[in-house]
């Protein structure tokens, strides 16, 4: 038998993560009534999410009275570079400003009459919680969205699902639908600059004001040279991992170890130490991880790159050749092309 409205839910998912693409999302279904969410938050992927059986389920759940919830996941408590705007009560020609500025939604969702959702994608790698916070802040002050909505794991609706919660009823009673009103492929293309704005002005953390920084902000404010964009630095260091095969050897990777590789391969090019640096800041993934000091250990790991490479192995944690470009030159022609 033919289930209308299940297709035309499928088709609203697929075109929601067909717009804001990424290996995993969080899923989580909270009820209406007694706001307690579902047992069991969920990491799909696309293709699971296509599921005929998963769009069931969340269907039935939907019918049930449980809101369904999205978010692209990033392990270790990170941004996965999506941003949520929530624009409720907001002006409908707000979007067309947020093009005009550069700062282009890839998904925009009805999610009742007069009430929209924006997700915006700044960066293509994770971003650390304060900038993305401060990210989202600044774009709510902007648009005049919800700042209480701005944080950085904030949760937006999945789209083909009805809104459950009782004030966005219809005055026939019904449950509204979350429906795509808008989409665009890709980053916004001020992305780079909303970033590094956020980056300059960290979000507020407790016991901190704005004339005392954190002792972290204070390290990394002189570490962002205006030599470089993200995205190029994040074109040039993935560049150098696809090359090197990163993510096929090593599944687990030691960043710091890739972040001085590639530093030696920029110095040997002639690339000035102040942009490798930039490049590693902006590139690195996750950066700067658990670094009780960026800015030293940025400056550490460019000037050791500096020497002379020695021919003993470089990643000790794993049994391979001494360096990428070795591996590269010892590689068959039956391996590299795959």
């Amino acid at each position: 038998m033919f289930d209308r409205g299940f297709f035309i839910t499928l088709q609203a998912i697929r075109h929601q993560l067909t717009a804001m693409p990424h290996e995993i999302y969080l899923i989580r279904l909270i009820h209406h009534t007694t706001r307690e969410p579902f047992p069991g938050e969920r990491l799909w992927t696309a293709p699971q999410l296509g599921y005929a059986p998963a769009v069931r389920f969340l269907r039935r759940r939907n019918r049930e009275g449980c809101d369904i919830y999205i978010q692209p996941y990033a392990a270790q408590d990170r941004n996965a570079g999506y941003i949520l705007v929530d624009l409720d009560r907001t002006n409908p020609a707000v979007i067309e400003s947020m093009r005009a500025n550069g700062h282009d939604p890839c998904v925009v969702l009805q999610t009742s009459p007069g009430h929209l959702q924006a997700w915006i994608h700044l960066s293509t790698s994770p971003l650390e919680p304060s900038v993305a916070t401060t990210a989202g802040k600044q774009l709510a002050r902007t648009y005049g969205g919800d700042l209480a909505s701005a944080d950085w794991r904030h949760l937006g609706r999945l789209a083909g699902f009805t809104n459950q919660k009782p004030e966005r009823r219809t005055p026939g009673g019904y449950a509204p639908w979350v429906k795509i009103v808008y989409t665009h492929h890709g980053l916004a293309r001020n992305a780079d600059g909303l970033l590094q704005s956020a980056i300059q002005l960290p979000a507020l953390t407790p016991g901190t004001s704005p004339g005392k920084p954190s002792a972290c902000a204070g390290r990394m404010q002189n570490t962002l040279p205006p030599s470089i964009a993200v995205a190029e630095a994040t074109r040039i260091y993935q560049g150098w991992m696809q090359r090197w095969r990163i993510a096929e050897r090593f599944p687990q990777p030691d960043w710091s170890i890739l972040d001085f590789w590639i530093a030696r391969q920029l110095l040997s090019q002639g690339t000035p130490a102040e942009q490798v640096r930039a490049i590693l800041q902006l590139a690195s993934p996750h950066f700067p991880r658990r670094h009780a000091d960026p800015d030293d250990y940025l400056r550490r790991t460019v000037a050791r790159a500096a020497f002379p490479a020695s021919r003993r192995t470089v990643w000790t944690t794993h049994a391979t050749a001494s360096d990428p470009a070795a591996c590269e030159r010892d590689r068959s022609n039956s391996t590299g092309g795959r």
